[in-house]
């Protein structure tokens, strides 16, 4: 085994410098164990500047082992740490988040038939908007249908430019109601797809308390609050005509 001074020097310095081993620190007082870059591992009774970080072994004068000094981390490492804290970190916010919501969920509806009752009506809320936006449109439509009459009645004469400019505006209305209808039939679809994982969840949340409950196991803090009415339906937006 390579050593870092001679052995006989080291065993000198153990057994008869007792005034020097006085003088140093607590962690100094015995001898270290180290391995190099290259692997060997060395013996010495003080640590070589370079070798400070690479981590160590504490012995005593007797040679019993005192403690242990962890190597610094390298760059490599410290980035992987700071990832893992930062992964660990966002985990549980989301899991904050999901509590969150699942407490929300719980403090909202005692029932499946609570979340029925309010996807009606959220649902039916947008769908009277949406009936207004085509029923708007149809109007539009049948007078664009009558100025086209008009047109073809006039059998290739000049179109009074009254008839030109509302038919421009009807044109232009009947793209913003277009517009306004596809928005209506998304919030529809968007209303359906919310209370569908709302029922799903409040599923799985009340499964989840009946097995605790099977097994003898408190209910959690989360508990529904009984006779909770469900949220209110956002109120009506009025389709422009």
């Amino acid at each position: 085994m390579h050593m870092h001074r001679p052995v006989r020097q080291l065993g000198l310095a153990i057994l008869g410098a007792g005034l020097v081993w006085a003088a140093l620190p607590a962690d100094a007082a015995g001898m270290y164990k180290w391995t190099d870059d290259k692997g060997i591992v060395h013996y010495s009774d003080q640590m070589p500047q370079d070798a400070v970080n690479k981590g160590a072994t504490v012995f005593d004068k007797q040679g019993r082992p005192l403690k242990k000094i962890e190597a610094a981390p390298t760059q490599e490492e410290m980035r992987a740490k700071e990832a893992e804290e930062e992964r660990l970190k966002s985990s549980n916010r989301l899991t904050q988040e999901r509590a969150r919501k699942d407490q929300a969920l719980l403090q909202s509806y005692t029932s499946e038939q609570e979340i029925d009752f309010a996807r009606t009506r959220a649902i039916s809320t947008v769908e009277s908007q949406l009936k207004s936006a085509e029923s708007y449109s149809a109007d539009l439509r049948r007078r664009q249908a009558e100025i086209e009459k008009q047109k073809v009645a006039l059998a290739g004469k000049p179109v009074p430019p009254a008839l030109e400019n509302e038919l421009v505006s009807l044109s232009n209305e009947l793209g913003r109601q277009d517009g306004l209808i596809a928005q209506k039939r998304d919030e529809v679809a968007t209303i359906n797809a919310r209370y569908d994982n709302d029922k799903r969840r409040w599923q799985e949340i009340s499964a989840d308390q009946m097995r605790a409950a099977a097994a003898g196991i408190p209910p959690p803090a989360t508990a529904p609050a009984p006779g909770k009415a469900a949220p209110k339906a956002p109120p009506p937006a009025t389709a422009s005509k």
